[in-house]
């Protein structure tokens, strides 16, 4: 089969490799879609190998069961599926308690193995999973589904997270209507009854965030915080969700942030808030306020995204990309000329 493969350092190529054999608790999937994240460039330009074996990318899966391991039951050939790449250990506390994202296998990392970053992943013709994370869509259409294994997972989840803040009357800013981000706008305004303002820089993603429904569009600069303050009569949004993570907007969170408001960090640009221990009453951090790193999501998280997308609540802005030209793909994303998600199609 066919499978992008990270060799080196900054080198990715279309490589024939052997179609992975079937364990006996493992699905073998057919892959329908498989979407890029931010998290592929990262990889891309980690500056040493990440095994000395060539890795398959690709966390981002949706496709067709094509075999089953003899102690597999429930899932047969020709389910159709997402893979939720948090392949955690499934018996530790955390685990059974549905926070299978920070499995206590996984030690203080607490990101259990995930497909194509560590494990080979989906960017290929085939994949084999564990069936314990095979997620199945129905007729969801695959190059939505694939996704939404990330990008409406962990945008569910961040948005799960701060469940007691979405009141009417409430105000949510989203920070960044990239591939996340935009998915993030339409749950908010499928799940809660507040407002949301999306924040970003050009013309194009101030248009996405429209469409997908905010309620505000403000251009990102050194005055969007103040904005928000006067929208909000000087208080400051219930609610900041920050899918870029840089300097720039960890620190518009922190100023925008209401007292007993809730500061989510989901994008991985390494930026500091700038949160101290002072006395609150000035620009800083506000009293009460919650400030939270938000890794991935739990498999009902991606399985309330799945419903909503299959209602037609949530639509993912895709561009299709031919396997063969992942590469392309790749550069178009790190150049910032994908609107949405990237997707690419075996």
């Amino acid at each position: 089969m066919r499978a992008l493969q990270l060799t080196d350092p900054g080198v990715v190529e279309i490589r024939q490799v052997p179609i992975p054999s079937v364990g006996p608790t493992e699905v073998l999937i057919k892959v329908g879609a498989a979407g890029i994240c931010h998290s592929d460039l990262h990889l891309l330009h980690f500056p040493v190998k990440m095994r000395e074996e060539p890795l398959t990318l690709g966390h981002e899966i949706a496709g067709t069961v094509a075999a089953v391991g003899s102690q597999v039951a429930g899932i047969a050939d020709g389910d159709r599926g997402v893979v939720y790449l948090c392949w955690s250990c499934g018996v530790c506390r955390e685990c059974v308690s549905g926070n299978e994202n920070v499995c206590e296998a996984a030690g203080r990392t607490a990101m259990p193995p995930c497909p194509g970053l560590g494990p080979d992943g989906g960017m290929a013709d085939y994949v084999v999973v564990p069936a314990r994370a095979f997620v199945p869509i129905g007729d969801l259409d695959v190059t939505q589904a694939a996704p939404i294994a990330d990008a409406g997972l962990t945008s569910m989840h961040a948005i799960a997270g701060v469940r007691e803040h979405l009141r009417p009357g409430g105000t949510v800013v989203v920070i960044g209507v990239g591939g996340l981000g935009h998915v993030a706008v339409q749950i908010l305004k499928a799940i809660s009854p507040v407002r949301v303002v999306a924040v970003d820089v050009g013309a194009g993603q101030l248009q996405l965030a429209a469409d997908c429904g905010a309620d505000a569009a403000l251009e990102s600069g050194p005055d969007t915080a103040a904005e928000i303050l006067a929208m909000t009569g000087g208080r400051g949004a219930d609610v900041v969700l920050d899918f870029v993570g840089v300097d720039a907007t960890a620190q518009m969170s922190v100023a925008a942030v209401a007292p007993n408001g809730a500061y989510r960090m989901i994008g991985l640009g390494g930026g500091t808030p700038g949160v101290t221990a002072e006395p609150a009453g000035g620009p800083g951090w506000p009293w009460g306020a919650s400030v939270r790193k938000s890794y991935g999501g739990t498999r009902s998280d991606l399985i309330d995204v799945i419903e909503l997308a299959k209602a037609g609540k949530v639509t993912v802005a895709t561009e299709e990309f031919p396997l063969r030209e992942a590469r392309a793909a790749l550069d178009h994303l790190e150049a910032g000329k994908i609107r949405g998600r990237a997707v690419l199609v075996p």
